[in-house]
């Protein structure tokens, strides 16, 4: 059976917006005030990145978990590149896994990194259908 998730989005004014996620949480999305608005809240485009990371990101944390690796600190640098014309999207995302630790398992992070972008990852297929995606896995051994 599919999953449906409804989202409820309330303009606040100006360019500012509250949308509701099923998680029973809220964010505010805004503009900057350069743009029009009052610069207080998440951008949506820059919004997408984040998603993108978090899926991953969970999807690695929790194989870090099964795997019972060792691994002190792992962060996610997402960059994108935004097209010049309207509509504007981004036809570019390189995603960098990074892993810190003294007794890294490179081999089992990678298999992780690599189950995420090839099989778990929903929000990494829908970058697929509009990005060209580069990953990389940077190591940084103590």
């Amino acid at each position: 059976m599919a999953t449906t998730n409804h989202i409820s989005t309330k303009w606040l004014g100006n360019m500012a917006f509250e949308s509701n996620n099923p998680s029973g949480h809220s964010i505010k999305i805004d503009i900057a005030k350069e743009d029009g608005g009052d610069s207080s809240g998440f951008r949506p485009k820059a919004l997408m990145l984040s998603s993108l990371a978090g899926c991953s990101g969970l999807d690695v944390a929790s194989l870090i978990r099964k795997m019972k690796l060792d691994v002190d600190e792992f962060h996610i640098e997402t960059i994108a590149n935004l097209t010049d014309e309207h509509p504007r999207y981004y036809d570019t995302v390189t995603i960098e896994y990074h892993f810190h630790g003294k007794n890294l398992e490179e081999k089992k992070l990678q298999r992780a990194v690599d189950l995420s972008i090839e099989k778990y990852c929903g929000v990494m297929e829908m970058f697929r259908r509009f990005s060209e995606l580069e990953i990389k896995t940077i190591f940084h051994n103590k």
